[in-house]
């Protein structure tokens, strides 16, 4: 059995503690939280919950430590630290910073003879995949990522971030004729912001000035500066009612040609449509966390992306299963 601890234990802990219960090769042991563990109640019998300034005591206990906290703040310092003293795998989504966030991973997890294994999930991760194959089978072409519409974990996080903030869910909602055109193969040229826009629900603090905070959002670099963006302000009882859930999905295309001429011309196309945005970021996040075993176990060391692995790593299925059944 692989041993997971969870630091973190919000929609995305939540989440990897669901999907371990569909994978016969994994055992959660172990959950780490910020608040009082006598507070949080989990769903798997005998696992622990403990606080966080605990984890160092489960050093030879866990065999792989999933990390779902907030890209904004808290991953960049913790991946680093707990690379240190684990396997980790996180779901860092910040993409401009993703080069950085790999180095002082690497640095860390190298030292301490440690697989990191970051920015885990569906984008990046599954739409990072389906681009570098769409880009490495037509090289000759042009790719084109759409998400939602959907909420993104990580904007709403930031939001949420902001002072004078309360609550906040964001949407990222894709443009239909930018979409269009491009399955339609006319190759459009599209800037960042006539590909999305988004979407933010806020509720704000007692007092909060509401025109400074909808400016601290729209001009949020990474996240909201490069976008036409919508700001409502609403009750604590309309976001409950009305934004509880968290759907999300998107699309990943690439057109391109062949032939000697290149006269044949091709789309591939890559979706997805989720419920759950978080429970199936966790899906991923816990077959990465099988290939970070994995990898370990080889005497491997240092920080992977989606890029670096094998598929065959994220199964628990052997190489002849494998062959025999999905090949």
């Amino acid at each position: 059995m692989i041993r997971i601890g969870i630091m973190g234990y919000g929609n995305l802990g939540r989440g990897i503690e669901c999907a371990i219960k569909q994978n016969d090769d994994l055992e959660l042991v172990a959950v780490f939280t910020r608040r009082d563990p006598a507070t949080v109640s989990i769903l798997t019998e005998g696992a622990a919950v403990c606080n966080v300034k605990d984890v160092e005591d489960w050093k030879d206990k866990i065999d792989v430590l999933m990390l779902c906290g907030g890209s904004a703040t808290d991953l960049p310092v913790q991946t680093p630290e707990y690379a240190k003293l684990f396997n980790v795998v996180d779901s860092f989504d910040t993409h401009a910073r993703i080069p950085e966030h790999f180095a002082n991973v690497d640095k860390a997890a190298k030292e301490n003879e440690h697989i990191g294994i970051i920015s885990v999930g569906w984008d990046p991760g599954m739409f990072s995949l389906n681009r570098m194959y769409a880009n490495a089978i037509l090289p000759e072409g042009k790719d084109y990522t759409f998400w939602g519409k959907g909420v993104s974990q990580g904007h709403s996080d930031a939001i949420r971030r902001v002072e004078g903030v309360k609550d906040g869910k964001q949407y990222t909602i894709p443009v239909e004729a930018a979409l269009e055109a491009v399955r339609n193969g006319e190759d459009p040229e599209l800037t960042t912001r006539q590909k999305h826009t988004r979407e933010c629900f806020v509720v704000l603090e007692e007092g909060a000035d509401a025109k400074k905070v909808e400016e601290e959002i729209k001009t949020m670099p990474n996240y909201f500066s490069d976008y036409d963006t919508t700001v409502h302000f609403i009750s604590q009882e309309e976001l409950d009612r009305d934004h509880s859930k968290i759907p999300h999905g998107g699309f990943v295309l690439r057109s391109g040609c062949t032939g000697w001429e290149k006269e044949n011309k091709h789309i591939i196309e890559y979706s997805l449509k989720l419920d759950s945005n978080p429970e199936f970021t966790s899906s991923v996040l816990v077959a990465y966390a099988r290939a970070a075993y994995k990898l370990s176990k080889e005497g491997q060391s240092g920080c992977k992306t989606v890029f670096d692995i094998a598929p065959a790593y994220l199964s628990a299925k052997s190489g002849e299963e494998l062959r025999a059944s999905l090949l």
